[in-house]
């Protein structure tokens, strides 16, 4: 029998994603101890213009909202792999990726913050 499709045995690596990233167990381990810390709120992505202006929107809505949270922007691409996502900006909330692939508007942050 011819073995085609192998999963392979990765040592240790504590991401979240269930195997679905190619990060390895330092950066896994990076993006969970990150999810424990501080930050409820983070963007990710490189620091491009639509990472700066997703950025700039949640600052805006966490404004409107009264909200003195700090926001994270992760630009490690290793981090970001970590987390699951592939596909920037993304927002995360108290750890969950609450969008990916597209830059929100300022009420549309407010709406997921809401939901927590």
């Amino acid at each position: 029998m011819m073995v085609l499709f192998k999963k392979k045995k990765s040592a240790a690596t504590d991401c979240d994603c269930g195997g679905r990233c190619d990060a390895n167990a330092e950066s896994a381990a990076q993006a969970k101890g990150t999810q424990n810390e501080g930050a409820m709120v983070k963007v990710l992505g490189s620091g491009c213009k639509k990472c700066n202006e997703l950025e700039a929107n949640t600052k805006a809505a966490l404004t409107q909202l009264g909200m003195d949270t700090t926001i994270d922007h992760v630009t490690d691409f290793g981090r970001i792999a970590a987390y699951g996502v592939m596909t920037t900006p993304a927002l995360m909330v108290n750890g969950k990726v609450v969008s990916y692939g597209k830059v929100l508007k300022t009420d549309e942050v407010i709406k997921l913050l809401q939901r927590g």
